[in-house]
C-alpha cells in the first residue's frame, strides 16, 4: 500500500514509498522516541545521569519512604534494562540511591532515593516540564489526549511488558 510522502519520508531521506501505513507509523514512533530521548539526555548529561538512571530516581521518588525492591523498580522502568543491578550500583556509587537487605526477605534488596538524588530531580523537574510542554505546544488538549490513547493502543497490542 503506497502512502503519500510526509515529513518522516523527508527526514530520513527515503526515496521509495513505505511498505505500508503500519511501517510508516512504527518508524514514526521510533524516530519520535529517539528525538525525545536525545533532547532529554542532553538535559541530564550535566547532572551526570543517564535517561535510565533518571527513570530509576523518578520511580524511587514516587515510592517515598517505603522504598522499593530491585525487581519492582525493573518492572516499572519505561525502557526495560536487564542490568538493573548494575544501574543501581552506578546510582549508589554516585550517592543518589541507598540500598539495604529487606529484613523480611533477605533475598531482596530495598532501594531508596537519597537527599542528593532528590536535589538533582528538583533541579531537573522544571526543565523537563518545559521540554514536555514545548513538544506538545502545537497540539490541542484533545489531540494530546487522543495521542495518549493511540500510544496506549499500540503498546497494548504488544502485550504486557
Amino acid at each position: 500500500m503506497e502512502t503519500p510522502a510526509g515529513n518522516l519520508h523527508r527526514e530520513i531521506r527515503q526515496t521509495k514509498p513505505f511498505l505500508s501505513l503500519g511501517q510508516e507509523a512504527i518508524l514514526g514512533i521510533l524516530s519520535t522516541a529517539d528525538r525525545v530521548r536525545r533532547v532529554l539526555s542532553k538535559l541530564l548529561a550535566p547532572h551526570g545521569i543517564t535517561l535510565q538512571q533518571y527513570n530509576v530516581l523518578r520511580i524511587l521518588r514516587g515510592a517515598g519512604e517505603e522504598g522499593l525492591p530491585t525487581l519492582e523498580i525493573a518492572d516499572r522502568m519505561i525502557e526495560r534494562s536487564p542490568g538493573i543491578t548494575r544501574l543501581l550500583d552506578r546510582l549508589e556509587s554516585k550517592g543518589l540511591v541507598h540500598r539495604e537487605r529487606c529484613p523480611k526477605d533477605r533475598r531482596q534488596m530495598l532501594c531508596w532515593i537519597t537527599d542528593l538524588g532528590q536535589e538533582i530531580l528538583a533541579e531537573i523537574d522544571e526543565p523537563i516540564t518545559e521540554i514536555e510542554g514545548r513538544a506538545l505546544s502545537d497540539m490541542e488538549r484533545a489531540d494530546v489526549e487522543r495521542l495518549i490513547k493511540l500510544l496506549d493502543a499500540v503498546r497494548s497490542s504488544y502485550g504486557a511488558g
